[in-house]
C-alpha cells in the first residue's frame, strides 16, 4: 500500500524559502532577469500567434509582468488580469486597456474593476501566464497555497506558461490531485516544454 503523507507543511516550508531568496534578490539583479524572461517569452511562436494573453500582475517577489503588459497591448493584443471575486474561492480574468485602470484588491494584489472591465468567456486561443514559487521540469508548481490557478486552470482551454527563475526551477515537486501542469516553462536561461500541442 502506497504511504500517504502531509505534503502541507513541506510546500509552506519551500514557499517561504523561495519568498525569503526572492526578497533579498538584488534590485538590479532581479531586473535583469525580469526583462531576460519578459523577451524570452515575447519571442516565442505560442505568445505571437495569440490576440488574447491572460497574465497575471506582478508583486515585488514575482517576476516582474508590468513592463511585459504594457509591451503586449502596444503590440495590439487583448491582455486580460485576474481577479479573486469577492467572498468566493474563484478568480476571474477581466480585459484591460492600461495598468492605471486596476486597484488594490484582494492579497494586496492590484486587480480589475469588474464593474467597468469585461470578463473573458471563451478561453479557446488563448494563452495564460502562470506565477509561482517554483516549478518542477514536469510542469507542476508550487504556488501561493489558495488553489485560486488550481481552481481556474480545470476549466481553462488555451495554452499555459509558468514563468519563475531559473533559481527555482527543481526536478520534482510534491504535488496533490487537485495541482495542474503548465504546458511550458520560461525562465531567463531556457524553456521547458512540459506539453507539446
Amino acid at each position: 500500500m502506497e504511504k500517504i503523507i502531509d505534503i502541507r507543511p513541506i510546500k509552506k516550508k519551500l514557499r517561504a524559502e523561495t519568498r525569503e531568496m526572492r526578497r533579498t534578490m538584488s534590485p538590479v539583479g532581479k531586473q535583469t532577469l525580469d526583462r531576460k524572461i519578459k523577451n524570452r517569452l515575447l519571442n516565442m511562436w505560442a505568445i505571437r500567434q495569440v490576440d488574447t494573453v491572460l497574465c497575471y500582475v506582478s508583486t515585488d517577489i514575482e517576476v516582474d509582468t508590468r513592463e511585459l503588459i504594457n509591451t503586449l497591448l502596444q503590440m495590439g493584443k487583448r491582455v486580460a488580469v485576474p481577479r479573486c471575486e469577492d467572498g468566493r474561492t474563484e478568480m476571474n480574468f477581466y480585459y484591460i486597456d492600461s495598468l492605471e485602470s486596476l486597484s488594490s484588491g484582494s492579497f494586496g494584489v492590484d486587480e480589475p474593476d469588474p464593474q467597468k472591465c469585461v470578463m473573458v468567456g471563451k478561453t479557446e486561443g488563448t494563452v495564460c501566464i502562470v506565477p509561482a514559487f517554483m516549478f518542477d521540469k514536469s510542469g507542476y508548481r508550487l504556488g501561493y497555497g489558495k488553489g485560486y490557478y488550481d481552481r481556474y486552470l480545470s476549466g481553462y482551454k488555451g495554452s499555459t506558461i509558468g514563468i519563475c527563475y531559473d533559481a527555482n526551477i527543481v526536478d520534482e515537486l510534491y504535488h496533490g490531485k487537485y495541482d495542474r501542469t503548465v504546458d511550458l516553462v520560461v525562465t531567463e536561461k531556457e524553456i521547458i516544454t512540459v506539453r507539446e500541442d
